[in-house]
């Protein structure tokens, strides 16, 4: 993991992480689909706790075969605001933890971008003096309720 600054200077590193197809991840669960035939990808993204929601560049989305879904509005850190189209079928593995997320689509983004919504699903915590992503508790995600 690297380090990167934000506009504030902190909130973001960047890390590796993996993201699949989850109709191919269910399919092979169910012993359907081989497990070397679930379409995924280790990609490259920033972690940013500003941002919420994980953004997957369209060339991404398009080699994993993921479903276009709905549009959403968004807006981005220097005010512009935009219609982007989503998925619904990311799967995304973090430090061996797996949830399956909205993301949106951008057109000529290069790297990912892994919001707070994931974070907080998966448990995990932006280490900015170290640069990194840990989970809050290693042994397991824990979970909030009253």
């Amino acid at each position: 993991m690297t380090g990167v600054g934000g506009a504030n200077g902190v909130g973001r590193v960047t890390i590796e992480f993996e993201v699949a197809n989850h109709e191919d991840v269910v399919m092979a669960r169910r012993g359907v689909l081989p497990p070397g035939k679930v379409r995924r990808l280790t990609l490259t993204g920033v972690v940013d706790s500003w941002a919420t929601k994980v953004v997957l560049p369209a060339k991404v989305v398009k080699q994993l075969g993921l479903p276009v879904a709905d549009n959403v509005e968004v807006r981005y850190a220097d005010g512009r605001r935009a219609i982007r189209p989503t998925t619904l079928e990311a799967h995304l593995t973090i430090l061996g933890r797996e949830g399956n997320f909205t993301a949106v689509i951008e057109p000529k983004r290069k790297t990912a971008l892994i919001g707070a919504i994931v974070l907080e699903d998966l448990d995990l915590l932006v280490d900015c003096p170290h640069n990194r992503v840990v989970p809050r508790d290693p042994r397991f995600i824990i979970s909030e309720i009253e």
